[in-house]
């Protein structure tokens, strides 16, 4: 699994001029599912997801997690985030993980960082959507289970 994780002020998700999911103060989470990922890919993702200390204590150094301040994570899928764009113009998606198995191991995920304590909004899976963000900091952490869980 691949995730690309902000530390935001704000963010949400349209559909169809419809807010679907938004937070306050938390976390921004595109979510990418491959080929071969796992539900352990998933636990291992969520746990570190809720504990990732990259919001800021009384000292302005970045020492809380989002568990420690009580915020809420945006998770939304983007399979794009499996591009291979190392040949030609177009990118190729044949590292991503099927819709049925993304969508299973994504609900995984979202289910697992929920039962970590951490209030979950989410974007709608297949949708075209309308994400916003107010990138706190700004703060970006990209994770790949692969480079950890693989042997």
């Amino acid at each position: 699994m691949r995730a690309v994780i902000q530390r935001v002020k704000s963010a949400s998700v349209r559909v169809d001029d419809q807010v679907v999911g938004a937070v306050e103060h938390g976390l921004m989470v595109l979510l990418g599912v491959g080929i071969g990922d796992t539900e352990k890919d998933a636990a291992w993702l969520a746990e570190k997801t809720a504990n990732l200390r990259i919001f800021e204590d009384d000292e302005d150094k970045m020492n809380l997690s989002l568990r420690d301040i009580g915020g809420s994570a945006l998770v939304v899928s983007q399979f794009t985030l499996y591009a291979d764009a190392r040949k030609g113009r177009r990118p190729s998606f044949t590292e991503a993980a099927s819709p049925d198995q993304a969508d299973a191991l994504y609900r995984v995920y979202v289910n697992l960082l929920a039962e970590q304590g951490i209030p979950v909004q989410t974007g709608q899976f297949r949708a075209k959507m309308l994400v916003t963000i107010e990138n706190d900091g700004p703060v970006t952490i990209i994770i790949d289970t692969r480079q950890v869980l693989t042997p």
